[in-house]
């Protein structure tokens, strides 16, 4: 980090990212972090190892995860006396992990560190309706029989529907597919643009698999060895069929299912370190976490699109780092939604966008498509929320590592709750 100790990634480890209510479907967040977790131990030796902390999180967690990170971390082979801490930041979960992490190490507070994230929307918590949940709670509180039995006498059979998680945003009531279709109609983003992109998206992570480059950053889980999102043979003549997938209505709908990210299942982690750590351990850095940057915008009262935050956080890393958008080999910009990732690069293109909105006396300008997502991304592999900023991450590590340790990445992280997470990663 610029303002400490240079920041080592190690590498990373995953499970296979599954669709919702397939593999993982009987699967806890506890299962699959900790799966994560010891797929990262395995594979560095750290069996029995006191690192400096883990930090992980989920976005959707029962009560029993609590304490999510630190029990994972009980049955990963690490030390017992290893600490943990939980964490949530939406999709940007994973990143933002890494950042506090990245942080304490280059403060000197840690030497190493591991950060991760996991998500199951097959086993979603489902609560009690918010009737029945006060009465319950009136009957906890009950001192005598007829208190109990007065408390109970309220109870409706109506009131057993369960209420059940979904991923919309409070203020507004609509889901992110919904605020993704309000940005791609002001960004005049084509539907043949988002399939295009989709369709890219598969291929290359299909070529990615077959050339064995996720071997060692992927360990089977559950019976799966691959995410089984990907479609290898997907084609653009059967990503047009779809139907629109949140605005039906209108007939105007150009989010799909095939250019939209689905539900899923899965989890991740990466080690950091200082270099004195990974030199008296012997392991070389695939890369650097040089600089990072968080984000926001109002997407309620200015209206904003919930998901450009990135938009507005990159500059601002750019600006700190003294660089342009153009300076980098790599770009890996999640793709929550092809038409999101597609808004986002036509605003930093947009003159006014960038005049009005980011106080730049110039557009930030394009970036080179042929250097975006090379080995595929969230399209492809799925997103389980909170595990997309390790598998971006150990991905983007590794792409620099087989590039002779040299070049310059850019991750991009869009959130719920109209957040943006960021960072740069360097080789040597």
């Amino acid at each position: 980090m610029k303002y400490g100790r240079r920041v080592a990634i190690i590498g990373g480890s995953r499970i296979p990212f599954a669709r919702s209510n397939t593999a993982y479907s009987t699967k806890s967040n506890q299962d699959m972090l900790t799966a994560a977790l010891k797929g990262l131990v395995d594979k560095y030796q750290l069996h029995g190892e006191r690192i400096g902390e883990v930090q992980a999180g989920a976005v959707l967690k029962h009560s029993r995860d609590f304490n999510l990170t630190r029990e994972s971390v009980l049955s990963s082979g690490l030390a017992p006396e290893t600490a943990a801490a939980d964490v949530q930041m939406a999709c940007g979960t994973g990143l933002a992990a890494a950042i506090n992490i990245a942080n304490k190490i280059a403060l000197g507070q840690i030497e190493s560190g591991i950060a991760g994230g996991v998500d199951t929307t097959s086993d979603a918590p489902i609560a009690v309706g918010e009737k029945l949940r006060k009465i319950l709670l009136e009957v906890n509180r009950a001192k005598t029989g007829g208190q109990r039995l007065a408390a109970l006498a309220k109870f409706r059979p109506a009131m057993l529907a369960p209420a059940i998680p979904t991923n919309g945003e409070p203020r507004t009531r609509m889901s992110m597919g919904e605020h993704c279709e309000v940005m791609v109609k002001e960004w005049k983003i084509p539907r043949e643009a988002q399939d295009q992109l989709a369709f890219e998206s598969h291929q290359k992570a299909a070529r990615a698999w077959e050339s064995g480059f996720y071997a060692d950053l992927v360990v089977p889980f559950a019976g799966l060895e691959r995410d089984n999102n990907l479609r290898p043979d997907i084609s653009i003549e059967k990503i047009s069929t779809l139907g629109p997938a949140f605005d039906r209505k209108s007939g105007q709908g150009t989010l799909t299912a095939a250019n939209s990210t689905p539900l899923t299942d899965g989890a991740s982690a990466v080690l950091l370190a200082s270099e004195d750590w990974a030199k008296a351990h012997g392991f070389e850095p695939q890369a650097y976490l040089t600089h990072v940057e968080t984000a926001a915008v109002d997407f309620v009262n200015k209206k904003e699109g919930l998901l450009m935050a990135p938009a507005y956080a990159v500059p601002r890393m750019l600006e700190r780092a003294g660089i342009s958008l153009q300076d980098f080999d790599f770009y890996e910009i999640h793709e929550a939604f092809a038409g999101q990732v597609l808004c986002t690069l036509k605003a930093w293109e947009d003159p006014k966008f960038c005049k009005e909105r980011l106080g730049l006396s110039k557009p930030l300008g394009s970036i080179d498509r042929s250097r975006m997502n090379i080995k595929g991304s969230s399209l492809a592999a799925g997103h389980p929320f909170a595990a997309t900023g390790g598998r971006i991450l150990a991905t983007l590590a590794k792409i620099i590592a087989e590039n002779g340790h040299k070049g310059r990445g850019l991750i991009s992280i869009c959130a719920a709750g109209g957040q943006g997470v960021v960072a740069i990663v360097e080789g040597k």
